[in-house]
């Protein structure tokens, strides 16, 4: 099955020498397309680090990354900038909203940018379905820092791009917008075959995911195709205390 991310035995160390920090310690997984991943562990334990590796955005100290069948070792800035332009969307904690631009203009500059003519129907669903519909006209100045949120997320999906890329996306939503964002990011998986990989720290938004895969301490510990929030909930706090215990100055003193 294709798979647009792959990462093999990808490594990401901070600092040298003795003061070196592992952040991820040799992660092979692949996010086959038309799937929808949720990426979980205990704070510190990697997903961001993963999913900014995986995007492009930073380059690990070893091991390979392919985004979209292309390896990203040896790209310049440049190509690496074409590449996520043609084939990915974000949605990070940052906004990265055009002060000066409307929510319309903001949710199809992407698309703008990459010469491509929006699809006014399918830009109007997505504004639509992040309750936006009535605010198109509003600068980011003009709104909440949820309904920012909500646009980065309608920005993203009107690309349809072959990937997104998502940190905490529904962290700074009310719990009946961020269920409504979910239904329309798993949908996306099974309309259009978009792949997406998505960082979070709920288990309720983990379970509208396909897979959950569960890092401790920058190694991919377990993986689970059927979920319910209670069962993603109960992993995560088994986890925490495993990476709690690994972490403890009496770890492997015996008792």
């Amino acid at each position: 099955m294709n798979a647009p991310v792959q990462l093999t035995d990808v490594q990401k160390l901070y600092g040298t020498g003795s003061g070196a920090v592992t952040a991820l310690g040799g992660v092979s997984h692949s996010f086959t397309q038309g799937t929808f991943t949720a990426v979980m562990g205990p704070s510190g334990s990697g997903k961001s680090t993963l999913l900014h590796c995986a995007a492009g955005l930073d380059e690990p100290t070893s091991g390979e990354v392919h985004l979209a069948g292309t390896p990203l070792r040896g790209l310049d800035e440049t190509a690496l900038t074409e590449l996520r332009r043609e084939h990915v969307a974000f949605v990070f904690q940052a906004f990265n909203l055009m002060p000066a631009l409307t929510v319309y203009q903001n949710v199809v500059l992407p698309l703008t940018l990459a010469g491509r003519t929006p699809d006014s129907a399918w830009v109007a669903k997505v504004i639509q379905s992040v309750g936006l519909d009535q605010r198109t006209k509003h600068r980011p100045n003009e709104l909440s820092g949820g309904q920012q949120q909500r646009v980065a997320i309608a920005r993203a999906l009107a690309c349809s791009s072959a990937v997104l890329f998502a940190d905490e996306p529904t962290g700074a939503l009310d719990s009946q917008t961020a269920l409504e964002v979910l239904t329309l990011l798993r949908d996306q998986t099974r309309a259009a075959g978009q792949t997406i990989v998505m960082v979070t720290h709920d288990p309720v938004a983990a379970s509208y995911a396909d897979n959950v895969v569960f890092l401790v301490d920058g190694q991919i510990v377990s993986e689970s195709p059927t979920h319910t929030a209670e069962s993603i909930a109960a992993e995560l706090a088994q986890l925490a205390r495993l990476a709690a215990a690994r972490r403890s100055p009496e770890a492997g003193v015996p008792r």
